[in-house]
């Protein structure tokens, strides 16, 4: 004879009295075994996270503090932007906030009349197309063409030859160039001693926005090559294996496996190039300013210097300054839209 759930062996059941002190033993066990105050369901309380991430917590909180000081509070200083700030007007820059006249919008008024500002800004945008266009692409080719190195250690010596230039200063970097391609470079000196006539590459004003596309591609897109091999690193081999099984080639595998691993990462570098769009350099362009002027060399960052540090228009600096910013953020924000558009996460989901 087959028996119930809650049945006797001889086929009876107990009386209910029985039946539901065992229920309530059971309900109360269950009770004791959820965490007091869980809230919702599958959501941890805060001690309990404390108690398991405090040790990680505390780590970043250095890096957390550095942010807020060196980020986010000079942030208040951007007020100056809408003022006539002078910082003389009392006995430090601070307290001169509150003692300079409030003259609402005419900063941006003068910075969209001033000839000089939209001529850094056409610089700017050109430098940014020539970068997007020929320095991006090289950190992904750079890592694809790593990842095909069989032997660990030829990996190894290539990833740090191509690593090295980011550790160099920019000074370096600009002496460096003007040892080969100035006009008394090894390039230039071997031309006149076998009778050609030399070049000065570092002074051609038409030549620059190259010459500093070249610069940055050498100095950073060995380092910009980390994420993208993180990225392969995390593809199973398993697909490799049945796409060789299915007949597919080298360039095959690399276009059907290997690119559309790397997809999501190079979305979100994409979207994160073009929000810094307006900061293409400082210290690249300011050391090069004199050998080919302000008119190639001058973009929003140097712009911005020469006002408010050479010139002490505090407030016309900050005003651009702040402008640049927040077209930034919307270059972020319709960026990470049309990654969304395309089926990519971008900075944050939908």
């Amino acid at each position: 004879m087959s028996l119930t759930a809650g049945s006797r062996p001889d086929g009876t059941r107990p009386p209910a009295a029985v039946e539901e002190p065992a229920a309530a033993v059971a309900a109360a066990i269950a009770k004791e075994s959820v965490p007091r105050r869980a809230g919702k369901a599958g959501k941890v309380p805060f001690r309990i996270r404390w108690r398991r991430d405090r040790a990680l917590i505390l780590m970043t909180l250095p890096v957390i503090l550095l942010l807020l000081l060196f980020n986010y509070v000079p942030l208040l200083g951007n007020v100056v932007a809408f003022q006539d700030y002078d910082p003389y007007v009392a006995g430090n820059g601070v307290t001169a906030i509150f003692h300079s006249p409030w003259v609402g919008v005419e900063q941006f008024s003068r910075m969209l009349d001033d000839p000089l500002f939209w001529s850094a800004a056409k610089n700017t945008i050109v430098l940014f197309v020539l970068q997007l266009a020929l320095f991006f692409p090289v950190p992904i080719a750079l890592a694809l063409l790593i990842n095909s190195v069989i032997r660990p250690r030829v990996r190894a010596v290539a990833q740090a030859i191509m690593y090295l230039p980011h550790f160099f200063s920019w000074v370096l970097v600009v002496t460096v160039f003007q040892q080969i391609f100035g006009g008394a470079g090894i390039i230039a000196q071997t031309l006149e001693d076998h009778g050609w006539s030399g070049f000065d590459l570092m002074t051609n004003a038409d030549l620059f926005k190259y010459l500093v596309t070249a610069q940055a591609v050498w100095k950073d897109a060995g380092w910009g090559i980390i994420v993208f091999l993180a990225a392969l690193a995390s593809v199973s081999t398993d697909l490799y294996e049945a796409a060789a099984m299915d007949g597919a080639g080298r360039w095959r595998r690399m276009w059907h496996v290997t690119l559309p691993a790397l997809r999501p990462v190079i979305a979100l570098l994409l979207v994160l190039r073009v929000g810094d769009a307006l900061s293409v350099g400082f210290e690249q362009f300011l050391l090069q300013r004199s050998a080919v002027g302000a008119g190639a060399s001058e973009v929003l960052d140097t712009y911005v210097w020469n006002m408010g540090i050479q010139n002490g228009d505090f407030s016309y600096a900050a005003a651009v300054g702040l402008a640049k910013g927040i077209i930034g953020v919307c270059l972020v924000l319709g960026a990470n839209k049309f990654a969304h558009l395309l089926g990519e996460q971008g900075v944050y989901k939908k």
